[in-house]
């Protein structure tokens, strides 16, 4: 049996009751006092979640940004030092490598974060395609990741940093601050629909800020929070999942992303399907699905209109903020306008749904994760 690897704060876990699960390779606390409540947590006050299974690439040299120009669908042209954008990765027919981060920390020199189940293929897609002078560097097993998320995370965060945090805007982060005597990347991104941050860390310091960060947030109501509040967070705000909205055979035009996909900036892998898509409109569309008849959907359930199937869910729960069943399918692009009626397969029987505005969830007036 292959042994389960395990992130530097994993001798924490015990302390705050977590209950763990295998997860691509990974022991990871799905909860640590229950999904529903840590999710209201993040929604109402705070929750730290550690994400230091995702996977930290630097890429350097005078080609680097060349070659993610060449790899990804954003333009990473525009940022500047201090700033993030989220992206994808495509293959030469669309479908989606990964969908990533890139942090640009100089002229030459960015930062990538993976999802973890992907990181050693996007490697290999990242060095088979390297070009001129550019260097791949994986840092992943020395760098931790911990994410503080809810609306009072700059309350929670501010007294342990002399950096400024008011000033910081969404996707701009502070290379190397000061976090409880521990050097930080501090990033203000997240992936809950909530204002957050984002610390990358040396493996070694994750514990040390991981405790600080939890005492600090003691009077705040932080919260430690697990996998099923990350899913249930990050699908509320449509906030797609890799393996679910995103894999090789769907397109980021497809899922909805299409504001991520930049023909204009030149020649990318994938851009001739995309371009096309992107003008004349993709086959299918995610949308948003809030169930009539009484059933949950979940992943992979079949989607019928008019006696056929004509998609499937890709993600489907009961939402823990406002106690409705509802989902994200993956459909025939003439059945995607809000107010259609689709049947759901669920257990057999075909049940009655309809096509929703998405997202489900958003904070007025502020970001997540996902930026232009």
């Amino acid at each position: 049996m292959t042994q389960l690897k395990k992130t530097p704060l994993h001798p924490l876990y015990g302390a705050y009751g977590a209950k763990t699960i295998d997860f691509g390779g990974w022991e990871l606390p799905v909860q640590f006092s229950g999904i529903v409540r840590e999710h209201e947590a993040v929604r109402q006050k705070a929750g730290l979640f550690d994400v230091s299974h995702m996977g930290e690439v630097r890429v350097t040299g005078r080609d680097a940004l060349a070659f993610l120009q060449l790899l990804t669908t954003n333009d990473a042209a525009g940022l500047e030092i201090g700033q993030a954008q989220y992206s994808l990765m495509c293959y030469p027919d669309g479908g989606v490598v990964d969908d990533i981060l890139v942090y640009r920390l100089g002229e030459a020199e960015f930062m990538l974060v993976l999802n973890a189940a992907n990181t050693d293929k996007d490697l290999d897609w990242l060095r088979k395609h390297a070009e001129g002078e550019v260097a791949i560097e994986d840092i992943s097993s020395r760098t931790a990741l911990l994410a503080l998320q809810g609306p009072r995370s700059e309350t929670i965060l501010q007294p342990l940093t002399n950096t400024s945090l008011s000033g910081l805007k969404s996707f701009r982060f502070v290379p190397e601050a000061e976090v409880a005597g521990v050097s930080a990347l501090v990033s203000r991104t997240g992936y809950t629909g909530e204002d957050g941050f984002e610390l990358y860390v040396a493996a070694e310091d994750a514990p040390r800020l991981w405790e600080a960060l939890m005492e600090a947030g003691r009077e705040h109501g932080l919260t430690a929070a697990g996998l099923g509040a990350r899913d249930t967070l990050r699908f509320e705000a449509r906030l797609p999942l890799y393996g679910q909205e995103l894999n090789a055979g769907i397109t980021p035009i497809e899922a909805g992303l299409g504001r991520f996909v930049k023909p204009e900036k030149g020649d990318f892998i994938g851009r001739e399907v995309l371009a096309e898509q992107k003008q004349s409109g993709a086959p299918r569309g995610l949308v948003g699905i809030e169930m009539i008849d009484r059933g949950i959907p979940r992943p992979h359930y079949p989607v019928f209109a008019q006696g056929r199937k004509i998609g499937e869910v890709t993600t489907g729960t009961q939402s823990p903020t406002f106690k409705t069943n509802i989902g994200l399918a993956l459909i025939e692009a003439e059945y995607t306008a809000p107010g259609t009626e689709v049947e759901v397969e669920i257990r057999g029987k075909r049940l009655r749904a309809r096509v929703v505005k998405t997202p489900f969830y958003s904070r007025a007036a502020k970001q997540t994760r996902i930026k232009n």
